[in-house]
């Protein structure tokens, strides 16, 4: 596979996942800023900027943090570069250079996807579409999914998507934790601490793992079996721990297609033998935030290793 066509299949769904992602970020903080008064609110709309590192451009171009300001700055914003519009302009165009290897179902999804959403965001949401627009988002992500999974061939081009997947998906999962877990903790002391519930609550929607998280905790909300399921546990799709093992199946799979291990294969396991035995104790001890800014730099290290070993264009 030509190195220019593996790289359009790993970032048509980098981009793709980053914009559910977004979605699901803004859907939660939405459900949380609706509960609280104007100054909490505000608070609220600021952390999801915070949380995607827009901090200075949005700054530069609004006075304040008001909901419909932040929802129309991350969905469509002219000074924003890496709106959701155009992160699904971006899916649809790495799609179409990839065309001759993905399937029409896929291909299809894609493209009806972009022309809904691009409809739907060619002007300002307002408070009574954004619920509307949110839920497109994150149908148009299930839709090209379950295409992909039901109609693509198990080959390089699979493993290279799936890769893209699961990189974006770690480091918005270590994102969120990250900068929520510092708002709600900025002490580190996680024994008994006051918590906010809700905004814990908003840090499980935020990733899609609010109803199976309180049913395998009895609906107990507290930070260590929070930090414990999003990390470790290797059941949950978003995890840390879920998206670690499936990346480096793909990336193995990759390996034995080419005949050779990169150095892609040589970080994972590193990656493998710095958090395998790994305790959410373990975690505390050494500091959450540490833990997690080295997670995000493992990450960006495999994603580059990737695009290096298999010559991607830059």
């Amino acid at each position: 596979m030509l190195g220019r066509t593996a790289n359009s299949l790993f970032w048509m769904f980098r981009y793709l996942e980053r914009a559910e992602n977004t979605a699901r970020l803004l859907e939660a903080a939405l459900r949380m800023a609706l509960t609280r008064d104007i100054v909490a609110a505000e608070a609220e709309w600021r952390s999801v900027i915070a949380t995607l590192g827009l901090q200075m451009p949005y700054e530069a171009v609004n006075d304040g943090y008001d909901g419909m300001a932040v929802w129309n700055f991350v969905l469509r914003g002219a000074s924003n570069p890496g709106n959701v519009r155009s992160m699904f302009g971006a899916v649809r165009a790495n799609a179409r250079a990839a065309r001759i290897n993905i399937s029409s179902d896929v291909w299809e999804a894609v493209n009806e996807s972009w022309m809904k959403l691009d409809k739907m965001l060619a002007r300002p949401v307002g408070p009574t579409m954004v619920g509307e627009v949110l839920l497109a988002i994150r149908r148009a992500g299930t839709q090209v999914h379950g295409a992909f999974d039901g109609s693509m061939l198990r080959d390089e081009g699979y493993h290279f998507s799936r890769a893209g997947t699961f990189i974006e998906r770690a480091d918005s999962t270590t994102r969120i934790l990250d900068m929520k877990y510092f708002l709600l903790l900025p002490s580190l002391a996680y024994v008994g601490s006051s918590l906010d519930t809700g905004q814990w609550e908003q840090v499980l929607r935020s990733v899609a793992g609010a109803r199976v998280y309180s049913w395998l905790n009895a609906g107990q909300i507290e930070a260590r079996g929070i930090v414990e399921f999003l990390v470790l546990d290797e059941r949950f799709p978003r995890s840390l721990a879920f998206c670690r093992n499936a990346l480096r199946e793909n990336l193995a799979a990759l390996a034995r297609m080419h005949g050779a291990e990169g150095r892609s294969n040589a970080l994972m396991r590193d990656v493998d033998t710095r958090l395998g035995n790994l305790t959410v104790d373990q975690i505390f001890e050494q500091g959450l935030h540490e833990f997690l800014v080295d997670f995000l730099a493992r990450n960006a290290a495999i994603a580059e290793a990737i695009a290096e070993d298999y010559r991607f264009l830059a």
